[in-house]
């Protein structure tokens, strides 16, 4: 065999000049990082427990300031999206949180607060069922589910079934039962809601289905004021701002002026309109969207505008005493009206008022036990 012959590798080098071959260093191989790829972490979301994700997102649902809030939270991963949908959460979710617009009312909203509904949530089920029983005219579900609401002590569905019993909304006159809209008013004030206080407070004064009974009625209209005073001082600086000193201006100096107990205004201060709630405002957009101001066939929209209760039959709602212009579902509706507006319209016309023919019975100015009056006297 042949030896083999060993040669030594060199290698050109510039710097060595033309021709010159010298020995060289062999270069290295260079890596760039990015060759290597590391492989991801575990996900910490994934090593929390669901019981505690839906814990948290329990208080997130009851904290909620708009929809927003929980949608980005439905939208986030499709295990959040998988626990917000609980019926835990969806039980605790905010009244704003569920608060729909007019505008963006679709099937899919519907299903959603039908979920709610399903789940338990008592804000829900207030909702939806003044969207049926108003709206959507699904008078029987509607109450149904108000109803549900109110079994479960949820103030604003008694004060809204009060009104209904008043009124005797979706049905004839004869259907009104003021005794109940007086117990259910009762119920409602007991646990603090404020309009149910001053309706009832009024009930008493007026004797208007319940025997008449002036120095409590006045006590539940001054625990109304008082309780509408704290609410302004605890929802913060802005708020206060409001409580400035007022004197009392007459826009008639030859208008009587009927005394009784005052409302918060008349005390001396002015304060925010208080706080509409999402169904009520809903109410109010629904029939603007679809129609102007009125729900058509000669209805009338109350005219206190954070209420939106249409009628369900033509004069249905009683008028002011003085102007006949306005009309209000309710005494509440027309003594939170009379101070933020219409105290300053209100003027007398030159006819006879108890000659309007509306239909709803006889014209009684102080309202008696049977409550056939459709006249409200204007508050002083």
């Amino acid at each position: 065999m042949l030896p083999v012959r060993k040669t030594k590798r060199v290698f050109y080098s510039a710097d060595a000049g033309d021709g010159v071959f010298t020995p060289g260093k062999k270069r290295r191989r260079c890596f760039s990082s990015t060759a290597s790829v590391s492989k991801p972490g575990p996900d910490l979301l994934d090593t929390i427990p669901d019981d505690l994700v839906v814990s948290i997102l329990r208080r997130l649902a009851s904290t909620s300031r708009c929809p927003a809030d929980f949608i980005n939270v439905l939208m986030t991963c499709k295990r959040l999206k998988s626990l917000a949908t609980s019926p835990l959460v969806l039980s605790r979710l905010s009244r704003k949180a569920i608060a729909v617009k007019a505008q963006n009312w679709s099937e899919a909203a519907h299903r959603f607060l039908k979920r709610c509904v399903d789940a338990g949530s008592l804000e829900a089920c207030y909702t939806l069922g003044m969207i049926r029983f108003y709206c959507l005219q699904n008078r029987g579900n509607g109450a149904s589910l108000m109803a549900k609401a109110a079994i479960s002590s949820y103030a604003p569905a008694l004060y809204s079934l009060a009104v209904i019993q008043f009124n005797g909304s979706g049905g004839s006159k004869n259907d009104k039962d003021l005794r109940a809209g007086v117990a259910l008013c009762a119920r409602a004030a007991f646990l603090g809601h404020v309009d149910a206080l001053r309706e009832l407070g009024h009930c008493l004064q007026d004797g208007y289905g319940v025997p008449q009974n002036v120095t409590e009625g006045r006590r539940f209209l001054v625990q109304a004021n008082a309780r509408e005073l704290a609410a302004v001082l605890s929802s913060g600086t802005e708020a206060r701002s409001w409580l400035t000193l007022s004197q009392p201006q007459v826009s008639n100096p030859n208008q009587i002026q009927i005394r009784g107990c005052p409302l918060l205004s008349d005390f001396g201060c002015n304060v925010p309109a208080p706080e509409i709630h999402p169904a009520n405002r809903f109410l109010a957009d629904w029939f603007a969207v679809r129609g102007g101001d009125a729900p058509g066939d000669g209805l009338r929209l109350c005219s206190h505008g954070g209420c939106g209760r249409p009628e369900t039959r033509k004069h249905e709602f009683r008028r002011c005493s003085v102007c006949g212009v306005v009309n209000y579902c309710s005494r509440a509706c027309q003594a939170l009206d009379w101070k933020l507006r219409h105290k300053m319209d209100c003027a007398p016309v030159e006819q006879d008022v108890a000659g309007g023919g509306d239909g709803e019975g006889n014209v009684q100015m102080e309202g008696n036990v049977n409550g056939d009056n459709n006249v409200l006297v204007p508050m002083s």
